[in-house]
């Protein structure tokens, strides 16, 4: 691996671990056995580093979100991309904790994040409308709207709230089940005489399960 990836990686190591505010630029040199001045060749301070890596989360995100927007996802995959989702956010965590303050300290990353969070809702808005058009969902579109809201807004905070709660350590991938679970508690309301099954298929996916989404009877 090459030096300049090889910083990428292990900033990205230690932002996660130790949260981005606590990490210097002497660390991040410090833990790949190179000099500062090596580090500073390739990029000049940590602005530059998250600037690479909210690029590449960006990027990887970007071809997430619109999926189901650009084209429909099978019904039993619907929940599964819950778990892609999360699963992405989880790998640049540090992004989404203590998110407002990051964007207030690295203005150049806050209006491409806005736009993630407006893709958030364009993709929840479409699975739901997928989920109403085979008869699973029985909700109308100013009602989707704002559970598309709800959704993204739980998606983008979960990692805050669940830090807070402070249940469990700060890399246990269990926090991925616990949000896919937490945005599905939220559909189950509005899918009616389906909602016990639902419901078990959500419990399913939280333990790692290949139960597939309910059918319409």
């Amino acid at each position: 691996m090459k030096t300049r990836e090889r910083i990428v990686h292990v900033s990205l190591e230690l932002f996660n671990r130790e949260g981005e505010p606590n990490v210097t630029s002497v660390d991040i040199a410090n833990e790949l056995d190179i000099s500062p001045g090596n580090l500073y060749y390739h990029f000049k301070g940590k602005e530059e580093l998250v600037g690479e890596l909210f690029a590449r989360f960006y990027e990887q995100f970007n071809v997430i979100l619109r999926a189901p927007v650009q084209n429909p996802l099978r019904l039993e995959d619907n929940w599964f991309y819950l778990v892609v989702v999360f699963e992405h956010i989880h790998a640049y965590r540090f992004l989404y904790r203590n998110v407002s303050l990051l964007l207030q300290r690295y203005e150049h990353i806050r209006r491409p994040f806005r736009r993630l969070l407006h893709m958030k809702q364009d993709a929840a808005r479409a699975i739901c409308v997928q989920l109403r058009e085979a008869g699973i969902m029985d909700i109308d579109d100013e009602r989707i709207a704002l559970l598309a809201r709800s959704i993204a807004l739980t998606i983008t905070y979960w990692l805050n709230f669940d830090n807070l709660m402070g249940d469990r350590p700060g890399d246990d991938e269990g926090i991925i089940d616990d949000g896919v679970l937490q945005v599905l508690s939220l559909v189950a309301p509005h899918v009616g005489a389906l909602q016990r099954e639902f419901m078990q298929t959500a419990l399913a996916i939280h333990h790692r399960g290949t139960t597939p989404a309910p059918r319409r009877r």
